[in-house]
């Protein structure tokens, strides 16, 4: 099993949670703290992350987490739960949501890619992760988070901010990162663009306004598949860190099964 931390009542639907690459579980309690009130919240720690760090992934590796998260979901006799994920965890949420369908309640996305559609993206992806993988492996952790957050899509973090996620991520170990940075690699997965047409789940994307690279994304996505777009303001790349309360609150009403066409809390 992946080492997860659970909040609520496992009588209460369950919601299955994935943090981002560098994150863990506990990237996840203010929100579980709200959600916990309605929910049996899973936050699970990805493979080379948290208390999961020594669990190694084949490259490419979303089939092996997938199994790995599953087999951890069902060790706690859940059979069906919300899921969410954000960025790397969202994209792993899609290949979750694709294998096992049927235990899928709904899937909602966070500032994460639903996959490259040409092999020259993919080439390029590939070369570009493989140079940040090197990074992990040689560069002092802190040294590597310095560059890291300094990428365009967190040009909406303060220095301040910035500091406070070095800190934050500094525990953090980059050989095992590396190889779960490799092994799910964007370069590695599938063309999940279709997944909301695929699945019988109703399917969410929350992006931050100020991140216009996946706020853009979605607004395609969206377009193309029955994908429903919940963009929210003051908030960058990772909404659930900038606006915990709004996102808690925008969850809670998008599954919430007697709401109707639910929209962003005012």
């Amino acid at each position: 099993m992946l080492s997860y931390r659970s909040q609520g009542q496992p009588s209460k639907p369950a919601i299955v949670l994935l943090h981002g690459f560098l994150g863990d579980k506990q990237d996840w309690s203010a929100i579980t703290a709200v959600l916990a009130e309605q929910y049996y919240c899973i936050s699970i720690d990805l493979p080379g992350h948290g208390d999961s760090f020594n669990q190694r992934l084949p490259t490419p590796g979303f089939e092996t987490c997938c199994e790995l998260i599953q087999q951890t979901v069902s060790k706690l006799d859940i059979k069906q739960y919300h899921l969410i994920g954000y960025s790397l965890g969202g994209r792993i949420a899609l290949h979750l949501a694709r294998r096992y369908p049927s235990c899928v309640l709904s899937l909602t996305l966070e500032s994460c890619h639903p996959g490259l559609q040409s092999e020259q993206d993919k080439a390029q992806r590939k070369i570009n992760d493989a140079q940040w993988a090197d990074k992990l492996t040689h560069l002092d952790i802190t040294a590597f988070l310095t560059q890291w957050y300094q990428q365009a899509v967190f040009s909406d973090l303060s220095i301040t901010e910035q500091q406070t996620m070095i800190k934050r991520r500094s525990g953090n170990q980059g050989a095992k990162l590396s190889n779960c940075y490799q092994a799910t690699s964007l370069a590695q997965q599938a063309d999940l663009w279709d997944t909301p047409a695929v699945i019988s789940a109703p399917c969410f994307f929350i992006a931050g306004v100020d991140d216009k690279k996946f706020l853009s994304l979605a607004t395609r996505w969206q377009q193309q598949y029955p994908l429903k777009l919940y963009p929210v303001n003051a908030s960058g790349h990772n909404v659930h860190s900038a606006a915990p309360d709004t996102f808690s609150q925008l969850v809670l009403r998008l599954l919430n099964p007697l709401a109707v066409n639910p929209t962003l809390p005012k």
